[in-house]
């Protein structure tokens, strides 16, 4: 029998399994896998993963994420985003790094390499804006 050590960090673990719609936002502190449909925002701590069956229609906004599914809205990930071959992405992207493997569709824009609060907000500085 497994001991479990209280000292050890808890990681939270979420799945909405294919079959499962959802209409609102999801909020977490820990990972999510999403093999359902969602018509609303992500805004998770962690990693989120669409899965080939995985449907959103809104943001998602997270520290690392792997598409496999469809996307239709802004990604927003402050790390690692890798669109797999399956991935069907139409919506903007901020992101810090990217992955795209052949066989991706994606529609939309890019933009990389941007600091956390731009990628968290989703809002780009304008090197050019004059101070209010």
């Amino acid at each position: 029998m497994a001991k479990f050590n209280e000292s050890e960090q808890q990681i939270l673990h979420n799945t909405i399994t294919n079959g499962t719609e959802i209409t609102g936002d999801i909020n977490s502190q820990g990972d999510l896998r999403l093999d359902g449909f969602l018509k609303g925002n992500l805004n998770i701590k962690g990693r989120v993963v669409i899965g080939k069956t995985g449907k959103v229609l809104g943001t998602i906004n997270c520290k690392n994420a792997e598409i496999n599914g469809n996307v239709e809205g802004k990604i927003l990930v402050s790390e690692l985003l890798s669109l797999t071959e399956s991935a069907n992405v139409k919506g903007d992207i901020i992101i810090n790094k990217l992955n795209i493997q052949p066989g991706c569709k994606f529609t939309g824009t890019c933009s990389m390499g941007g600091n956390e609060q731009t990628i968290i907000t989703g809002t780009p500085k304008n090197p050019d804006a004059k101070p209010a």
